[in-house]
């Protein structure tokens, strides 16, 4: 007991990072989150059709983005929803710069009724680290 009293601290660091640690395997499923790597990604697009939607900012999609891509700001999402509407039953991917905007748009999306929302698991970034191509 004298253990845990002298080291109180170092032990909550530890419980904390592993909380931190299991929600970053865990959270995306909680929050109902399907995440997909970029060759899965790809697959979807090629042969499911997937609708490409880039949650990114402007100056972000014009330095590149994925071939078809349309261009919905995470923080415009929630107003421009609408938009979407034809793709409610659709395959949709979901891309940002790492993965982490993507993942909320999907969360957003999937709350909305979007059956079929996938975040791209390290985005853009790992989309190129892949020797994919994007467009301007």
């Amino acid at each position: 007991m004298q253990f845990v009293l002298d080291n109180v601290f170092p032990i909550g660091i530890a419980i904390f990072s592993g909380v931190m640690l299991l929600w970053s395997i865990f959270g995306n499923r909680i929050r109902g989150i399907k995440a997909v790597d970029t060759a899965a990604a790809l697959q979807l697009i090629n042969h499911k059709n997937a609708f490409v939607l880039d949650v990114r900012e402007q100056a972000e999609y014009d330095s590149g983005h994925l071939l078809n891509a349309k261009l919905i700001p995470l923080g415009k999402l929630k107003a421009r929803i609408a938009e979407l509407d034809k793709y409610r039953d659709k395959t949709i991917v979901v891309v940002c710069r790492s993965g982490n905007r993507s993942g909320t748009a999907t969360a957003l999306l999937t709350k909305a009724g979007f059956t079929d929302a996938y975040n791209m698991a390290g985005g853009v970034l790992a989309w190129q680290s892949s020797k994919l191509p994007l467009t301007k």
